[in-house]
């Protein structure tokens, strides 16, 4: 029996579908709501009858729900801490709780992690630095739970609402900031490779340069992790001998901080014989010592943003700005000055 849908016919049921893939109605409804006790090959061939009649459940999915889910890896970093606090707020606003979902170091959600949200039914669904699969994006948008992405990892498709920043900007103004304090030995650590916002930003830094005509060394570049250990391993290198820079870019706050512990072990003082600019300006950069010149991201305002927007495609709502890209600006404390006269 077909139920490939033409112009005319009625629109295909749950019946249908069920006599089509030769297994009972509550197999089906077992599927569509992401129960486990289906077998995976079954749930496989529902999986593909439900994409090839592009069936979608009538009404939304997140009607009534009053679960907001947020899935990310960096709950211990305090870049994840604004993340969850911008999240929470709006949550907490519209009468609702927040789920929290972890996710891989590359911030993609588990194997397990769909057939979970799919049984939970959420109002909406916010991904952290990621890049939702087609799989993904057609499962969320069959159910009807709309989504969004917090800081993309990298460029995604039409149709998919995001909020992120300015990090071009953000690296151009950093990286100015220190050839204007008279920096002209200027290294950069940026970050992880699979994320766009650490290319953009070290783009910011090379193009500052060359508009101040000043060479870029390609053994002063380098990529981190995002973690103090991304900005210890770059600063062994960079402060190894007497030929070394006199200024570094980190791409967080939480590399820089690496960058002055291994500056601190060689001898060196921040910022008399190196200054040193972080991004981000979480909570550390004001606690550090000293204090941390740094580029404001607005990540607590871009989580709040992007849970806005998925709240009201939640409503049923029409969202006309969908992608949206916050301004970045440099914060300077204690950690920059002029370079040394030698």
């Amino acid at each position: 029996m077909s139920t490939t849908r033409t112009a005319g016919r009625e629109r295909t049921t749950l019946s249908m579908l069920a006599a089509e893939a030769g297994v009972s109605l509550s197999t089906i409804s077992k599927v569509l709501n992401g129960h486990a006790d289906v077998a995976p090959a079954t749930r496989q061939r529902v999986e593909g009858l439900l994409d090839e009649h592009e069936y979608r459940r009538r009404g939304t999915a997140a009607k009534g729900s009053t679960l907001l889910e947020l899935v990310f890896s960096d709950l211990a970093n305090p870049w994840g801490a604004e993340i969850m606090t911008g999240v929470q707020e709006v949550a907490h606003q519209a009468g609702m709780s927040l789920v929290l979902s972890p996710s891989s170091a590359r911030h993609e959600p588990g194997p397990d992690w769909l057939p979970g949200v799919l049984q939970r039914r959420p109002a909406g669904v916010l991904l952290v630095s990621t890049d939702p699969t087609p799989l993904l994006q057609e499962r969320l948008t069959s159910r009807n739970i709309p989504f969004a992405v917090i800081d993309p990892a990298g460029e995604l498709p039409q149709g998919i609402p995001s909020v992120g920043s300015t990090n071009w900007a953000g690296g151009l103004a950093a990286t100015r900031h220190l050839i204007e304090l008279g920096h002209t030995r200027i290294a950069a650590v940026s970050g992880l490779t699979h994320m766009l916002c650490s290319w953009a930003r070290l783009d910011g830094y090379r193009s500052a340069m060359a508009s101040a005509g000043l060479p870029v060394r390609e053994d002063w570049v380098h990529m981190g992790d995002f973690q103090p250990s991304g900005g210890r391993a770059a600063a062994k290198l960079l402060f190894t001998g007497d030929d070394r820079p006199t200024a570094v870019f980190a791409g967080n706050d939480t590399q820089a901080l690496g960058v002055i512990e291994v500056a601190t072990e060689r001898g060196l003082r921040v910022p008399e014989d190196v200054s040193v600019v972080g991004y981000d300006d979480t909570q550390v950069a004001v606690w550090a010592r000293p204090s941390l010149t740094t580029v404001h991201q607005p990540i607590r305002r871009m989580a709040a943003e992007a849970s806005r927007i998925v709240l009201r495609l939640a409503a049923g709502e029409t969202v006309e700005r969908q992608r949206m890209e916050l301004a970045t600006h440099l914060v300077v404390r204690d950690s920059t000055s002029p370079p040394p006269r030698s």
